[in-house]
């Protein structure tokens, strides 16, 4: 839990949206309407240069041909060090599986491979802060598959679980096309930051929604030690994707439309710059989903 580099998000990959498309609604916020590519690759090229403004390392590669959701790379791969965890995505995803492993490998990660049977969602499910990772399951990611990666890479698991999407019987809602259980939080990065990494001296920090996880892992997260917390409007996490940003520990890159969040940032004495990604968003998909972090951390 302790770390003598507390830096954040260093070093990350990513893709373009020269790809990007709503086809395949495999998600609760697919919106039915166009998607402008040049507007999505807009609105990235504009996080890419103020990710590049604020000291990050971006290194861009090209979406893969063909897949529309090419551009959230952090559904890659789970990556610490020279070891990638590759993910195991849904069906309509799956070309995008082969095309992480390459350009991991000529990065010169090794590659590690969950077992068939079992979803992984990559970095989009389990976001990690020093030794620890958060872990998100029953969605997009089984419990076993992230205990594969947390093992593989060194991580204690802090295993999560946010709430279901409900019909008006309140019953569990699965996606139609993946025929998996639903969530507005499908991923853990859409309930869940990570700002700072505790160290010796120091406290840790991350973002939460409450109302996004169920009442045993509100409890875990309640009774975390060595964190200080931020309680994120539930209304600004599910509609303005509040807690999907990226952090280095000293500035916050996020959405233009969690304002709540914004001013808890700023009194926690963090630089915070906001964007609006409307395009990008149209897929369920935000600032964290679209940058892969390989920091060896």
């Amino acid at each position: 839990m302790k770390n003598k580099k507390p830096q954040l998000n260093s070093i990350v990959l990513m893709s373009d949206a020269h790809n990007f498309d709503i086809n395949e609604a495999i998600n609760p916020y697919y919106i039915a309407s166009e998607v402008s590519t040049t507007r999505a690759e807009r609105e990235h090229q504009q996080l890419q240069d103020l990710l590049i403004e604020e000291g990050v390392n971006v290194i861009q590669v090209p979406s893969p041909m063909g897949c529309q959701d090419g551009v959230y790379v952090a559904n890659w791969a789970l990556v610490r060090g020279d070891t990638a965890v590759i993910a195991n995505l849904p069906n309509a995803r799956k070309n995008e599986e082969i095309y992480a492993k390459k350009i991991l490998s000529d990065l010169g990660k090794e590659i590690i491979h969950i077992p068939d049977d079992l979803r992984f969602s990559g970095q989009g499910d389990a976001l990690a802060c020093g030794d620890l990772l958060f872990c998100g399951q029953g969605y997009r990611s089984d419990e076993k598959a992230q205990e594969i990666a947390a093992e593989a890479l060194g991580y204690q698991r802090i295993q999560l679980k946010t709430v279901p999407l409900l019909d008006q019987n309140h019953k569990i809602i699965s996606n139609q096309l993946t025929g998996w259980e639903d969530s507005y939080f499908y991923d853990i990065d859409l309930a869940l930051a990570i700002i700072k990494i505790p160290t010796d001296t120091k406290r840790g920090l991350i973002a939460y929604c409450r109302e996004a996880f169920t009442p045993e892992s509100q409890a875990k997260l309640e009774n975390l030690k060595g964190f200080d917390k931020i309680l994120v409007d539930v209304q600004e996490a599910k509609n303005g994707f509040a807690t999907n940003f990226i952090s280095t520990g000293r500035t916050v890159i996020m959405s233009a439309n969690a304002p709540k969040l914004t001013r808890n940032l700023r009194h926690h004495g963090l630089k915070v710059h906001t964007l609006p990604l409307n395009e990008i968003s149209k897929g369920g998909g935000f600032i964290r989903c679209v940058a892969l972090t390989l920091d060896d951390l």
